[in-house]
C-alpha cells in the first residue's frame, strides 16, 4: 500500500524500543526488543519487505483520526463511517523504569466499537533482521509464534487467527461495545497474569501504563502558555530514553531522508554527546531531575572511557558502544524509494571539537543546579581538557558532520570556548585543582573567533574561517554566553540569519548549494534551528518576532504534537521521526519566551 507521510504517525514505547503506529491503523517500525536491535516492522523504510502488524476496517471510506490519551504515551487510532466508529488502543507497558530489573516486553494493541457495527481485518506479518531473515510460523492454543533465526515472537489473541505464508490474518465483526485484544511478545516470555485471561490482563496493563505515564509527568515545574505541547515533548523525551542505561537517543528510526530520493538517510538511533546540554538544559528547566541525574552518570561512564589521548567519541550506542560500524541494506528501497538504507553511523569516528562544550556545559550545569562533580569524574575532565588544549586549533567537520572535508567552523571554536570556559567555572565553585592554561586557551580562542569567525562585509558571523557563507548554529553564541544577546555583532548576524535562511518562519541550517558538505542533494529546514533562533530573538528582547516565529513553528507539528528533525517546503516531516533534538529545542525556547513574556 502506498507509504503514509512520515507526519501520520504516532509514538509508543517501553523506555527499551517504540513502535510508529500510523494513522491507519499500521505499525510500521518496530526494532525489538530494543532501539538498536534489527526490525521486526519495517515496511516505513520497505512496504513490500519490510513487515507490518495492521488492524483496520475493512470499509475504505472511513474516516482516520489519531489521539493520546492525556498526559500518557497511550495512542488511540479512532475509524469514523456512517456504519459505525471503533477504536484501536496501542500501547506498551513500562514494566521496570530503572532498568534494573527483568523486562517483559509486550506491545498490546485493543480493537473495540463504540457505535454501530465495524469489520475489521488484522494482518500480522513479521519480517526479521530488518527483512533479511526468514521465519517460520506456528499455530499455539492462545495464537500464533514466529520464530525467526535469532528471535522468536508470540503473538496472543481473543480473536481466532489464520496463518497464511507465515503471516497471522483475521477478519472479525464487531459492534457497539465489543472489543478484541492483541499481544505481542518474546515467545517463551513467563505469564505474568497467568489464569487471569487475555482481556483482563490487558485492562490491568493499561491501567497501570495510565498511571505511570501521568505519574512521571507529574514531576514537571512548567506552567507556562505552552503546557500541552511542553509536555508532549517531555513525554517524547521521555519515550527516546533507554532505561538501562539512561542514554538519550537522537531518534528511535534510521534513514528516513531528509528529501525524498535523495541519500541524506542515516541511522540515529544511538546517543550523542552534543544532545548533553540541550538535555539537561531542557529537563531540569522543567523539572525532571530524575532524567538528569540519569543522564549525567551515562555521561559520566563515557568520560570514564577517554582514549588514551584523553579524547571522546562524538556518539556511542545506548549502552556506550564504541563501535557503530555503518552499513547499507541494499535489499531494502528506503521509504518512497529513498536508497540508501544505512544502519549504523560512520560519524562515530569523525572529529567534532564542539562535542567538548556540549559535555562542560552540561557538567556544570548539574554541578550549580544538581550534584557536586565527583573526584573520578573531575580527573577525567582534567585529562579531556588537556587533550583539547592541544587540538582545539585543528579543523573538524563541525557540528553537521560533513563528509567533504573538515574546516574550521565557527560553532566548534566556539564549544572549545565553552569546554574551557564551564571548567574554570566548576573549578572556581568547588575550590577543585585547574589547570591555568585554561584560562590562557580560552582567551585565545574568544579573540580568534571574534576576528576569524566575524565577516566585516557581511556583518555576520560566518560558518567557518574564510567563508563568507552563513550557518545558523551561530545562533547558539548568546545561549552558551559567548557574546550578549544584544552586542551589535549578534544584532547583525541574526538579521543577515532572517534574510538568508528563513523561510517562512522556518531556518535551513545552512545552504548545500552554496557550502557543499560532501553529501549530495537537497534538504529541509531543520527543526532545532527554528527554535534556536526563537531564543535568539528572545534575548535581543524581539519578542513579538519571537512569538509570531514560535507560534508560527507549532502549526508544523503533526496532529499529536510530534516533530521529525526537518520540514519540508510543503510543511511535510522529513527525516528521523520523532527526533529529540527538535522536542529539546521547544522545551527551550517556550520556557526562554515564556519567561520574558512574564510567566512560565
Amino acid at each position: 500500500m502506498p507509504y503514509l507521510p512520515v507526519e501520520d504517525y504516532g509514538i509508543i514505547g517501553d523506555l527499551h524500543t517504540v513502535a510508529l503506529c500510523g494513522i491507519n491503523g499500521s505499525i510500521d517500525w518496530l526494532c525489538f526488543p530494543s532501539f538498536d536491535a534489527p526490525s521486526v516492522f519495517g515496511a516505513l523504510l520497505d512496504d513490500a519487505r519490510g513487515g507490518r502488524f495492521q488492524i483496520a476496517p475493512t470499509d475504505q471510506s472511513c474516516t482516520f483520526k489519531q489521539l493520546y490519551l492525556p498526559d500518557t504515551n497511550i495512542l488511540v487510532t479512532r475509524f469514523l463511517s456512517e456504519d459505525g466508529v471503533g477504536e484501536i488502543t496501542d500501547f506498551m507497558p513500562v514494566d521496570d523504569e530503572t532498568g534494573a530489573g527483568p523486562f517483559r516486553h509486550r506491545l498490546m494493541r485493543s480493537i473495540k466499537v463504540i457505535r454501530g457495527a465495524m469489520r475489521f481485518r488484522v494482518v500480522c506479518r513479521p519480517r526479521f533482521d530488518y527483512g533479511r531473515a526468514t521465519h517460520e510460523s506456528f499455530r499455539v492454543p492462545d495464537g500464533v509464534e514466529f520464530h525467526g533465526p535469532s528471535l522468536r515472537l508470540r503473538l496472543r489473541s481473543s480473536a481466532p487467527l489464520r496463518l497464511e505464508g507465515g503471516d497471522a490474518l483475521a477478519e472479525v465483526v464487531l459492534t457497539q461495545g465489543e472489543h478484541h485484544h492483541f499481544v505481542l511478545e518474546a515467545a517463551g516470555a513467563p505469564e505474568a497474569h497467568a489464569g487471569r485471561g487475555l482481556a483482563a490482563e490487558v485492562q490491568e496493563e493499561f491501567l497501570r501504563t495510565v498511571q505511570f505515564w501521568r505519574g512521571w509527568l507529574s514531576q514537571s515545574s512548567y506552567r507556562g502558555r505552552w503546557r500541552e505541547m511542553v509536555h508532549r515533548s517531555a513525554l517524547v523525551l521521555k519515550l527516546l530514553t533507554y532505561a538501562p542505561s539512561g542514554a538519550l537517543l537522537a531518534a528511535p528510526t534510521t534513514s528516513i531522508p531528509e528529501a525524498i530520493g535523495g541519500r541524506r538517510n542515516w541511522d540515529y538511533r544511538y546517543t550523542w554527546l552534543r544532545d548533553a546540554s540541550l538535555t539537561l538544559h531542557a529537563l531540569m528547566r522543567i523539572g525532571f531531575a530524575r532524567e538528569s541525574k540519569r543522564f549525567i552518570e551515562w555521561l559520566g561512564a563515557r568520560c570514564s572511557e577517554l582514549a588514551p589521548d584523553g579524547s571522546l567519541q562524538i556518539m556511542y550506542g545506548i549502552r556506550g558502544e564504541h563501535h557503530l560500524a555503518e552499513q547499507e541494506l541494499p535489499h531494502l528501497e528506503g521509504y518512497r524509494g529513498s536508497a540508501p538504507v544505512r544502519i549504523g553511523n560512520e560519524a562515530a569516528h569523525q572529529l567534532q571539537l564542539d562535542i567538548y562544550g556540549a559535555l562542560m556545559d552540561a557538567l556544570h550545569l548539574y554541578d550549580r543546579d544538581g550534584e557536586p562533580i565527583s573526584h573520578e569524574m573531575w580527573s577525567n575532565v582534567r585529562r579531556m581538557l588537556g587533550w583539547l588544549t592541544r587540538h582545539w586549533r585543528l579543523p573538524d567537520e563541525g557540528i553537521w558532520e560533513v563528509r567533504g572535508g573538515q574546516r574550521h567552523f565557527v560553532f566548534s571554536k566556539m564549544m572549545c570556548w565553552v569546554a574551557f570556559d564551564r571548567g574554570i567555572r566548576i573549578a572556581q565553585a568547588r575550590g577543585l585543582p585547574a589547570d591555568a592554561e585554561w584560562a590562557v586557551q580560552r582567551d585565545a580562542i574568544y579573540d580568534e573567533v571574534m576576528r576569524e569567525g566575524w565577516h566585516p562585509g557581511r556583518r555576520a558571523f560566518v560558518q567557518a574561517y574564510g567563508s563568507e557563507h552563513l550557518d545558523a548554529s551561530v545562533l547558539l553564541m548568546p545561549l552558551v554566553r559567548f557574546i550578549g544577546p544584544t552586542d551589535p555583532r549578534m544584532m547583525a548576524t541574526l538579521d543577515r540569519i532572517l534574510e538568508e535562511l528563513v523561510s517562512d518562519s522556518l531556518v535551513y541550517r545552512y545552504l548545500p548549494e552554496l557550502t557543499p558538505d560532501g553529501v549530495g542533494g537537497a534538504e529541509g529546514t531543520f527543526s532545532m534551528c527554528t527554535f534556536w533562533l526563537v531564543e535568539g530573538l528572545t534575548g535581543a528582547g524581539r519578542l513579538e518576532e519571537a512569538r509570531v516565529i514560535f507560534e508560527k513553528m507549532l502549526t508544523y507539528a503533526n496532529h499529536l504534537g510530534l516533530y521529525g528533525e526537518q520540514i519540508g517546503l510543503s510543511g511535510e516531516a522529513l527525516g528521523n521521526f520523532p527526533q529529540a533534538f527538535t522536542h529539546l529545542g521547544l522545551i527551550s525556547a517556550a520556557a526562554r519566551l515564556d519567561a520574558a513574556l512574564g510567566g512560565g
